[in-house]
């Protein structure tokens, strides 16, 4: 008789496919799927969409709602949370008036980057474009709005926006504005400090509640591989690369200043910290190829924060600032590349000569502005800000918008890989980066297992397992990783 094995069976593993890999099929078949639907045309007399273009755009407007339904609540209890753990950090001001700084130089870089390019390529001149598509734009940029939009109008930081359409019907939607939700928490979370013992429940409750939001995050951004198919074919049906037309040079000059920020610039920055530039990369990548299908930086925010957490090591009591405020004012793409070329092909198109001054102007704005429209974030409300500045004619911004939404997509990539990389760089110069875990590259999930949290960091164990017979063993792990902390 043989000798029984007293040894487990060893589980066999099924083949897991990798998260990145989900979402690269997603934008490969969102291509496919927009040229077809592009290919099937509108229907009916009036040229509505047909049901594959009507079916990518549910699926790709569905997928943003849910994610934008996550930000107020995550930014809410997440900064409450974080200036909790503040009480303890003896840097928190610091830390604050570093990531201001840092935002401010790297948005000087991408404007000085737009400058150069603009009077090398000089986008403006011998377009062929049709002058005739100018036109003033609905809204405009104002150096009040930050005042403004900075004082909570309600509790909640819900705004309303009403519509009359051509038949004169009146519609009304409402929105949350992301920075009046930021000065909320901030007040709540040192209140919360001050009020002592008594606030101890608030505080527990909120960190809890925020563990729950979390746990409900992640289960949307598991869907990210299916709304990269809405998105992206969506936009492949909509505007297609025949809209660039006589614009392609403009565009051209847009994709160039953007890859070299993210590409030369980012990287460059990240070495020079003692961060290595492909770890950046890999750490992001979730979130920049989502703000690049998506064309949302606020709609991407919770894949940000939790990549810059989980994937490069800062500290959630940080992060939690750091992202949020960064979704709102850090735009290298929309706020610095984007108006300052734009700027200078529409002094080209309309043959007016810039001078030294007004090149200064534009970097002021391109620095500044951003926070000047933070309340009604967009390119375009950035555009007629920086135009107004100088005293160029707006109508110039309609010349623009037949291209708006292709160069949107690398904007929005080039927003998110900047709010991702200053929280990284300074909390690896505030010593408080966690370097075991930036240094870790993503599991098939697409994120670094949380099984040993960050240091210096209350991140608990958020991401559901991809094997379910690995469940249990995770949320072992967490426990007593929890336990030990």
């Amino acid at each position: 008789m043989s000798a029984q094995s007293t040894e487990a069976p060893t589980k066999r593993r099924g083949f897991r496919f990798p998260f990145a890999a989900q979402v690269l099929l997603g934008l490969v078949l969102g291509v496919v799927l927009g040229v077809v639907a592009f290919q099937i045309g509108p229907v009916g007399e009036a040229g509505d969409p047909n049901w594959l273009a009507v079916t990518l755009e549910t699926i790709g407007s569905t997928f943003v709602t849910l994610l934008r339904t996550i930000v107020p609540p995550l930014i809410v209890l997440a900064v409450i949370s974080s200036i909790a753990n503040l009480r303890n950090v003896t840097n928190a001001a610091r830390l604050a008036w570093k990531t201001l700084l840092w935002f401010g130089a790297t948005a000087l870089i991408a404007v000085a980057i737009a400058i150069g390019l603009g009077l090398t390529i000089r986008p403006g001149l011998n377009s062929a474009v049709d002058a005739a598509s100018a036109g003033d734009p609905s809204g405009t940029g104002s150096w009040l709005a930050f005042i403004e939009s900075i004082v909570p109008a309600n509790f909640l930081g819900l705004a309303a926006d009403t519509s009359v359409a051509d038949d004169g019907t009146v519609s009304t939607s409402l929105g949350f504005n992301v920075l009046q939700l930021i000065v909320i928490a901030i007040v709540l979370g040192i209140a919360a400090v001050k009020v002592g013992k008594a606030a101890e429940p608030f505080i527990a409750f909120t960190a809890s509640a925020l563990e729950v939001v979390l746990k409900a995050l992640w289960w949307v951004i598991r869907l990210a591989p299916i709304g990269t198919v809405g998105l992206l074919g969506n936009a492949v049906y909509s505007y297609g690369w025949t809209t660039i037309g006589a614009l392609g040079k403009f565009t051209l000059t847009i994709y160039i200043g953007l890859a070299l920020v993210l590409f030369v610039v980012y990287p460059v920055i990240a070495r020079l910290n003692g961060l290595s530039p492909a770890k950046y990369f890999s750490g992001a990548w979730p979130a920049i190829q989502l703000g690049f299908v998506s064309r949302s930086s606020m709609g991407t925010m919770p894949v940000t924060q939790r990549v810059t957490e989980q994937n490069l090591g800062v500290p959630r009591y940080y992060s939690a600032f750091a992202v949020p405020f960064g979704a709102t004012t850090k735009m290298d793409g929309c706020a610095a590349i984007y108006p300052a070329i734009s700027a200078i092909f529409i002094a080209q198109f309309f043959g007016i000569d810039l001078g030294v001054t007004d090149y200064l102007l534009i970097v002021f704005v391109s620095v500044i502005g951003s926070a000047a429209t933070a309340g009604t974030t967009g390119a375009t409300v950035m555009l007629t800000l920086t135009l107004s500045t100088l005293g160029l004619p707006l109508e110039g911004v309609g010349l623009l918008l037949a291209v708006d939404p292709i160069l949107d997509m690398g904007r929005t990539a080039v927003n998110v890989a900047g709010q991702a990389l200053v929280p990284t760089v300074v909390a690896k110069r505030e010593g408080i980066l966690d370097l075991d875990r930036y240094n870790t590259s993503p599991d098939a999930s697409g994120f670094v297992p949380l099984d040993e949290p960050a240091a210096g960091s209350d991140t608990a164990d958020t991401a559901d397992a991809d094997d379910a017979g690995t469940e249990a063993d995770r949320e072992a792990a967490a426990s007593g990783a929890s336990a030990r902390g």
